[in-house]
């Protein structure tokens, strides 16, 4: 993925705090930036004792980039897959340090204001992350509707989906303990990594704060490679993709609850009890919505156990509770007895057509349980298998959950060792 060029250290084991800049075509405020992470550099040394370096990732410049940041002092590391992630990823999988500060490469960020992030890193704290509104934006070096609907709403969003406590999920400066960097498994190629790295420590339950940082306007004189539209678009995106509750749970439960209430209101109507509210058009949308409802739970469960798989996500404790209900077999079995009863209603519903002289049914209901019954039953067979393939071909597919998880999170998750956390927790 990536390919260090000759570095200008010779001990890696002596640097503690390694910079990351991603870079493309950036002749124009390189220099400032290397200077002002040096700063940065000298002022963590003198306040922590900590060594650094300065590592340009670099997404294939063809301006000369590369060897401006080594004639600087800077070590740059090539990254060939393009992507303002990709550059990140790359940067920080290649970067010496056990600390990782990461700032944009035009300009618009101060480092020393990263020399109080690595201190929250020192403290014990897994991510520490920049609040530009708590900082300060200077007049210009936001557009308009990046600062008041761009940012708040995906920041909005995705403190309701994941409940970070973090004011500003995509300040572009931010510090990650090296450890916890490679826990997060961080894949996103764009722009939304800035998300993914603060929904991912969310899901693994990182300790994460946040400090005031400011947003200067760039020095560049080209557009800059953010497009809002774009990167907003996979921003939001991005957040559902790593929510199975918010894009398959809440609808589900909301289809599944409507048509049960359809047809239970269809069903005491037939009983005799109460007036009749809903039709055979509804009956119809009451069996849909079912169905529906209950193949967006199976989804669900299958995002949140793939997450769970891949290391990214703590299993939740219900479903650990549950293990022992929900297997290849159990789910077979209860489809096969769903299948069962829908077959035993359609035939019984024939018997009653045949012996009314094949005369139209008084009500639509009937059928339409049994056709439920009879989807929801195939839905759990072949989300039986579904599950466990996901599980890693394992019929429990639940049962060593934890295990997994805690096998493909390496390394160990650290926890904090400050007494008590300070409002911006994951």
């Amino acid at each position: 993925m990536f390919q260090s060029r000759p570095e200008q250290f010779n001990d890696a084991k002596a640097i503690d705090v390694s910079i990351i800049m991603p870079c493309l075509n950036e002749t124009q405020s390189l220099s400032h930036c290397i200077a002002n992470a040096r700063l940065a550099l000298d002022l963590i040394e003198q306040q922590y004792g900590l060594g650094g370096e300065i590592v340009i990732a670099d997404n294939g410049s063809t301006d000369g980039s590369q060897a401006l940041a080594e004639s600087l002092g800077a070590r740059v590391v090539d990254v060939p897959s393009r992507g303002y992630g990709a550059a990140l990823i790359g940067g920080c999988t290649g970067a010496y340090g056990r600390y990782l500060l990461m700032g944009d490469c035009d300009g618009s960020y101060n480092f020393t204001e990263g020399v109080a992030m690595i201190g929250k890193l020192e403290d014990g704290w897994s991510v520490c992350m920049g609040s530009r509104f708590k900082g300060g934006i200077a007049p210009g070096a936001m557009p308009w509707k990046n600062r008041w609907i761009g940012n708040p709403a995906l920041t909005g969003i995705l403190n309701l989906f994941f409940r970070t406590g973090i004011s500003d999920a995509h300040c572009g400066l931010r510090a990650i303990r090296k450890e916890a960097f490679h826990a997060l498994r961080l894949s996103g190629s764009g722009m939304e990594f800035a998300s993914e790295m603060v929904i991912k420590a969310a899901l693994l339950k990182l300790p994460m704060t946040e400090v005031p940082a400011t947003l200067s306007p760039d020095l560049r004189e080209r557009e800059p490679h953010l497009r809002p539209w774009r990167d907003g678009w996979r921003h939001l995106r991005y957040l559902f993709m790593l929510s199975p509750t918010w894009v398959f749970g809440v609808p589900a439960l909301a289809a599944l609850g409507s048509g049960l209430a359809i047809m239970a209101l269809a069903l005491l109507h037939l009983a005799g009890i109460g007036p009749d509210l809903v039709g055979a058009s509804w009956i119809l949308v009451g069996a849909m919505l079912a169905c529906l409802g209950h193949m967006g739970g199976l989804m669900a469960v299958a995002a949140h156990l793939f997450g769970v798989r891949e290391g990214y996500r703590r299993p939740r404790n219900w479903l650990l509770r549950l293990r022992g209900l929900i297997n290849l077999e159990t789910l077979l079995i209860s489809g096969g007895l769903m299948i069962t009863g829908a077959i035993a209603g359609l035939v019984a519903t024939g018997f009653y057509w045949s012996a009314s002289s094949f005369a139209a049914l008084p009500s639509t209901l009937p059928v339409a349980l049994a056709g439920t019954l009879g989807v929801i039953g195939m839905q759990n067979a072949f989300g039986a298998f579904l599950l466990a393939i996901i599980g890693g071909n394992e019929a429990d597919f639940l049962k060593n959950a934890d295990a997994v998880h805690a096998e493909r999170a390496t390394p160990p998750i650290p926890t904090l060792s400050v007494p008590a956390l300070q409002g911006h927790t994951a």
